[in-house]
């Protein structure tokens, strides 16, 4: 990395969307209804070119076992398993009314179980979970189907059971390999056990396998994430993600047992980013955006060298950008020019299904503007380039009078080498990839408009 590289974090890398969506989730509202959501699924179903498109399905399943002190998450803390299968009950409720309003047997190309913690359910909750879904949709055979795991609560038999239910992708919430961090977070899992079980997923013929990382944790020090990484290079994952913490104690209950004097400084949260960046590339992976990184053989960077690398609720993907259900609490969907998000409490969620309705609490349905602004942000952010004349024709518009004040302001983005403007289009530089969000946020006219970027993480 140039020596310019921390500087420019600190005056770049500043709080804002990881836009897995537009517009952003804060700005969904309680005025969209299940009615609406009904309508969209509605006109998907009665359009003929709608129904040949496949579908993204994204499964929340809420409950843990332990806190994590870190965690911003919708999640259950409990020991009771017996809810699990409750819970599952209401699922069903849940893709039954999904299949009534859109029809059955729509296909699936890309599926997520998060959580929480999806491997809080038993191999057989598990079981019944994927039996019900393939009885409402049918999976593509080529399609990425994947599930968060909590290394702790996982041995090679139960992996084994995940690989024959169809999952060919995984991802091991990992944070940091330190002891002394872990303790802090209140997550304590051996590296050995997760060198152990990285194996064995590639034993049982896992597609990929991801581990995610969080920096800025309390007790965390730029030598002793160092030490991690070297961890990480050694176990060589297909995919990292990389994920700074945000303190935000005064909105997530969990975060108040951390102890705010052992957090790193802003120089070293920049030192240990920064220095990420460099052993990450320096050890051959590729840069996606928003610390996300995948091997060159990936199909992750293969798309991305293809032009046809993808962002959504579920974040980057190889496939075409289309509708997601999202079921279970707090599950977030997309269907047409709409968005929705479930009710974010049990009770709540439960009390919808009880009177077969759609347990959507707020959403939004996009307006000419947010579709044209959508597509430039999404482009920003995948391809790392845009061509003018391809949204002129599709929305309609003078890209340069429309928007005029935007490319006035990236400007400056420009002078720092960060992007290059054309009469023709905008293209991030190699080291602008790294701020990709900060270009895409000048064209968020929510964002511009209220400025409120603390409740939000560091686009770094």
């Amino acid at each position: 990395m140039p020596s310019l590289f921390p500087e420019l974090i600190r005056r770049f890398g500043v709080s804002g969307p990881r836009y897995t969506s537009y517009p952003t989730t804060d700005h969904f509202v309680e005025a969209f209804t299940p009615d609406h959501l009904a309508q969209a699924l509605a006109q998907r179903r009665d359009g003929a070119a709608a129904m040949m498109l496949p579908l993204s399905l994204y499964v929340h399943i809420p409950f843990c076992e332990s806190m994590c002190y870190y965690c911003a998450c919708d999640k259950i803390v409990t020991s009771h398993h017996e809810h699990g299968q409750a819970y599952l009950g209401y699922l069903r409720r849940e893709t039954n009314l999904y299949t009534a309003h859109a029809g059955a047997g729509q296909s699936v190309s890309r599926m997520h179980l998060g959580g929480g913690t999806p491997t809080f359910l038993s191999d057989s909750e598990l079981r019944e979970l994927m039996a019900m879904l393939r009885c409402s949709f049918v999976f593509a055979p080529s399609g990425e189907y994947s599930i968060e795991v909590d290394p702790r609560t996982v041995d090679a038999t139960r992996l084994a059971a995940l690989r024959e239910l169809g999952f060919n992708r995984l991802s091991f919430g990992v944070q940091d390999f330190d002891l002394a961090v872990q303790k802090a977070v209140h997550r304590v899992q051996s590296t050995e056990k997760i060198f152990s079980l990285v194996e064995s997923a590639r034993a049982l013929g896992f597609e990929s396998t991801s581990i995610d990382l969080m920096y800025g944790l309390p007790r965390q020090t730029p030598e002793s994430f160092d030490d991690t990484l070297a961890q990480v290079i050694r176990l060589r994952p297909d995919r990292i993600a990389l994920y700074a913490y945000t303190h935000l104690p005064e909105r997530h209950r969990p975060q108040r047992r951390i102890i705010a004097t052992e957090l790193p400084t802003m120089d070293a949260k920049v030192s240990i980013l920064s220095r990420s960046l460099s052993t990450l590339q320096h050890a051959g992976y590729v840069h996606m955006g928003m610390g996300h990184f995948a091997l060159p053989e990936d199909s992750l960077a293969v798309a991305k060298r293809q032009g046809r690398l993808h962002r959504s609720f579920q974040g980057y993907g190889t496939h075409p950008d289309c509708d997601l259900i999202g079921l279970g609490v707090s599950a977030i969907g997309r269907v047409g020019a709409t968005c929705s998000q479930n009710a974010k409490t049990l009770e709540e969620y439960y009390d919808y299904l009880d009177q077969g309705r759609l347990p959507v609490v707020r959403g939004l349905a996009l307006s000419r503007d947010d579709l044209v602004r959508r597509t430039v942000i999404m482009a920003l952010m995948c391809q790392g380039q845009l061509q003018f004349e391809p949204v002129e024709l599709a929305h309609l518009i003078d890209f340069k009078n429309y928007f005029a004040a935007e490319l006035t302001i990236l400007q400056q983005m420009q002078e720092q080498g960060l992007v290059e403007l054309s009469d023709t289009g905008i293209e991030v530089t190699p080291m602008g990839r790294f701020f990709a969000s900060g270009a895409a946020m000048v064209f968020d006219r929510y964002l511009q408009a209220d400025h409120k970027r603390a409740r939000f993480s560091r686009i770094l």
